[in-house]
């Protein structure tokens, strides 16, 4: 699907304030509601837009320790990625897990209570024979930066 400006608008608008209303998303850009909500649908029908979610602050409502894990599988046949990201997959404390190239094989950001459920979490990791061969732990001691929203009209624009 081709975007174009008003697309772009669109999608800025709706990761900002994913509760925006019709009329307000509409005014922001610069079309009359019946159009503005077609290329809405477009864009959700064609799974550019994702889903709607609220962000958490965590912290506010209980102690969390946030931890970033660098993973190397002991094989790399396709066999022990799938078994591996099936894993993941249904482990709610791992909130993101990506396959990177380099010198490990996956990142991942871990939310948990605290260090010791941390450890827990991966002595069961450990204990399912998922393959893994060395894992680094990094505690996030601190949050710098955490922008939910993408920078959508910028990254277009280079591919202009």
């Amino acid at each position: 699907m081709k975007l174009d400006a008003i697309d772009l608008r669109i999608l800025d608008a709706i990761q900002r304030d994913g509760r925006i209303t019709k009329l307000a998303l509409a005014e922001a850009v610069g079309l009359s509601p019946t159009p503005c909500w077609i290329r809405l649908r477009k864009l959700e029908k064609a799974g550019i837009i994702s889903g709607y979610h609220a962000r958490i602050s965590m912290r506010r409502i209980a102690p969390v320790a946030s931890i970033m894990l660098e993973l190397t599988l002991a094989n790399h046949r396709q066999a022990d990625f799938d078994r591996f990201e099936r894993a993941v997959r249904d482990i709610p404390e791992i909130v993101y897990c990506w396959s990177v190239g380099g010198g490990v094989d996956y990142i991942l950001k871990i939310v948990t209570a605290d260090i010791d459920a941390y450890q827990r979490l991966i002595d069961t990791l450990l204990d399912r024979d998922l393959g893994i061969a060395r894992y680094f732990t990094y505690i996030v001691t601190k949050t710098v930066k955490e922008e939910a929203v993408l920078p959508v009209s910028l990254l277009m624009a280079e591919e202009n």
